[in-house]
């Protein structure tokens, strides 16, 4: 199918050689080949049913915790921020799409009167961007909290994945990537709002006053490695305040990495990949990526 034509039936949702780093916190990365933001669930199921079978598709969430290469994405890039209902039925249990943030469903829950959720509010991405990294912040894991997936493939079929069958790992978990999530299905047990309205608060305090705020950055550089702390391990090797042009390793949090104002995609990463060879020569440990790096290098 010639790519013009295509574009045409999907008119309202499709841009071609978009530019994309208004889509991830770094602000930074090339062009989309083609850039898809589906109005909502059957239009995303629609586009996938009759889109030109060798194109690849990338989706992505809030762009957290993503770095996107200056030379950009070949494929689709599918944005998922419009697909973002929540609800919840007689049982407490809590369903979001794909595209929710995690803070939204958190306050969610909070109103529902229902707790188990809250650290979501230290995860700044999306439900979908989550389950594929099994995020986790303050002690809890996207796993604990999870019932089942509903994904749909790239041919338009749908699939449930329970937690056992995601495979859910530290930071990662088992399915392929031909999986696109539409939305999930959480457990929560019932307490009142001034006791969810106080945790929430601790969470949001320990963030900000832990954490890098209200800047340019992608969430954790790296994963702790086992038994160690990645930020530690960073600082121990000088790296505190490091720069590559205008990327620098935040001088509040060793794990975060700051577009201090016109950084590239290729600063950054050189900027962690000078950190990984700083901290293997103190520390004979290499750490690995928990940034998301996607596009043309």
């Amino acid at each position: 199918m010639n790519v013009k034509v295509f574009k045409n039936r999907f008119n309202k949702c499709i841009k071609l050689d978009h530019k994309l780093s208004k889509f991830n916190w770094f602000g930074v990365g090339g062009n989309a080949e083609m850039l898809f933001i589906p109005e909502n669930e059957k239009s995303l199921i629609f586009f996938l049913k009759n889109k030109p079978h060798e194109y690849k598709v990338l989706a992505i969430g809030a762009g957290s915790n993503l770095l996107i290469r200056d030379k950009g994405i070949n494929g689709i890039v599918l944005v998922t921020k419009k697909l973002k209902n929540i609800s919840i039925d007689n049982n407490g249990v809590i369903s979001a799409q794909a595209g929710a943030t995690d803070a939204e469903v958190a306050r969610f829950a909070r109103d529902c009167e229902r707790t188990g959720l809250e650290f979501l509010l230290g995860i700044p991405g999306t439900i979908g961007g989550g389950i594929k990294m099994n995020s986790g912040a303050f002690g809890s894991e996207f796993k604990d909290i999870l019932i089942d997936v509903t994904a749909i493939n790239l041919s338009g079929e749908f699939r449930v994945f329970s937690v056992k069958e995601l495979e859910m790992q530290y930071r990662k978990i088992g399915i392929s990537n031909e999986w696109i999530f539409c939305k999930a299905r959480f457990k929560s047990t019932s307490d009142n709002k001034q006791n969810i309205e106080a945790k929430m608060k601790q969470i949001l305090h320990l963030r900000k006053t832990a954490q890098p705020t209200g800047v340019k950055t992608g969430g954790s550089t790296f994963k702790n490695p086992i038994g160690h702390k990645a930020w530690k391990l960073i600082d121990q090797a000088g790296c505190r305040g490091l720069k590559v042009g205008d990327a620098m390793i935040s001088d509040k949090h060793c794990n975060f990495i700051i577009n201090l104002k016109n950084s590239s995609a290729q600063q950054i990463e050189e900027l962690g990949e000078k950190v990984q060879s700083k901290v293997f020569q103190t520390s004979g440990i290499r750490l690995s990526w928990e940034l998301q790096r996607v596009g043309i290098k």
